[in-house]
């Protein structure tokens, strides 16, 4: 066995870690723009969220066959944004405010926001959890050999 596939789980776990930290930034990255009614690019800010998909690894096994495929962790896809309708409020005193005196805001809810986030820390926590858990295994793992020799 391989020290690679020793290590597969720490690497599992360290591509969660890394995806659902990015998944934190994009929340707060959310929020602190939940009000911005005019970006760069014109137009109210569009929410954002990340996409995730398995990575899939394969090891050969000789003579160049492949065993089925093993998890791999997650992969980040990229960043999309949510396309869903932007809600208009009535601001006359706005100084986006359309002639009407509705303003568009951003499709940013701050309750969806906040199950994101708390969602993202859950999952960032349990994969710090299982990297904890693989170092101590492995610490008395070694203990052992040690013990051995």
């Amino acid at each position: 066995m391989s020290l690679e596939r020793i290590l597969s789980g720490m690497q599992i776990s360290a591509s969660g870690l890394a995806g659902e930290r990015l998944r934190m930034e994009v929340v707060a990255h959310n929020i602190a723009n939940a009000h911005s009614t005019s970006t760069p690019g014109g137009g109210p800010y569009r929410r954002q969220r990340v996409s995730f998909q398995s990575a899939m690894d394969r090891f050969a096994l000789g003579a160049g066959h492949l065993k089925s495929p093993e998890l791999g962790g997650v992969q980040i896809v990229g960043i999309t944004t949510d396309d869903s309708p932007l809600p208009q409020v009535h601001d006359p005193g706005h100084p986006d405010a359309n002639a009407d005196g509705y303003v568009v805001m951003p499709n940013v809810t701050l309750p969806h926001e906040m199950v994101d986030l708390v969602t993202a820390t859950r999952a960032y926590e349990a994969n710090l959890k299982s990297m904890e858990s693989f170092r101590q295994m492995a610490e008395q793992a070694l203990s052992l050999l040690r013990g051995l020799g």
